[in-house]
């Protein structure tokens, strides 16, 4: 016997979970409950064989933490994951939690309940909806990498003054204010922006900002900030 605890805020789905599950001969509802918080403390409680887990109940990720919460504790128990619609990100980060699978809210009886079977027997399989979500994320992964590899390569060929004026302009400093800082012409900084953007492949200096930024190559650079301003 299967026995199964099911996490789900809303009352009328909760129901409608239960009542289905129950006419399920090999299945045993061992609890039902309506938050994360619940989900950890009766799976610690009653270490049921498989949890059925809403994504979203007190929080929008409560699901999620009481998955890493009860998979650390119980590494042996199967979590399917409730989902409303198929969201990458929550999915990925479902299985990478250790979740065994995940099924849709408005899916069918019988598929819920061979979801479960199949978590608890060990035999779920990547469906090709699932194999294609984790391909785009290693390639989304890839494809950051690759890039961080690419700006860090360039940055490597900058030279201490085009570091220093880019350092200057991602603090929030005016090019007035570089060039009175620096004691330098105004067209000669334009000229080292002019050159630096060229090595990056930009068109506009706070393009590039934002791109060094959302790559967070700023933080692999280590400046002595000592008496400039922030902003």
């Amino acid at each position: 016997m299967i026995r199964v605890l099911i996490a789900e805020d809303m009352p009328a789905l909760l129901r409608k979970y239960k009542r289905e599950l129950e006419t399920e001969k090999e299945i045993a509802i061992a609890a039902v409950v309506q938050s994360g918080y619940e989900a950890v403390m009766q799976s610690a409680l009653l270490r049921p064989d498989v949890v059925l887990m809403d994504i979203e109940m007190e929080t929008r990720t409560a699901g999620l933490d009481a998955t890493q919460q009860i998979l650390a504790k119980l590494p042996d128990t199967k979590i399917v994951i409730l989902t409303v619609y198929e969201d990458d990100e929550s999915v990925f980060k479902a299985f990478q939690l250790g979740v065994s699978d995940y099924v849709l809210k408005s899916s069918s009886p019988k598929e819920l309940s061979t979801c479960i079977q199949d978590a608890y027997h060990g035999r779920s399989p990547i469906r090709p909806v699932i194999a294609q979500k984790i391909r785009r994320e290693f390639q989304r992964a890839k494809t950051n990498e690759q890039s961080l590899l690419y700006n860090l390569q360039i940055i490597s060929q900058l030279t201490p003054t085009e570091l220093d004026l880019l350092n200057l302009l991602n603090q929030g400093y005016s090019r007035q204010e570089i060039c009175d800082l620096r004691c330098i012409a105004t067209s000669t900084l334009k000229t080292h922006i002019h050159n630096v953007l060229h090595k990056f492949d930009q068109g506009s200096a706070s393009a590039l900002i934002d791109q060094l930024n959302a790559l967070r190559i700023f933080e692999y650079l280590c400046h002595d900030d000592s008496g400039r301003r922030k902003r």
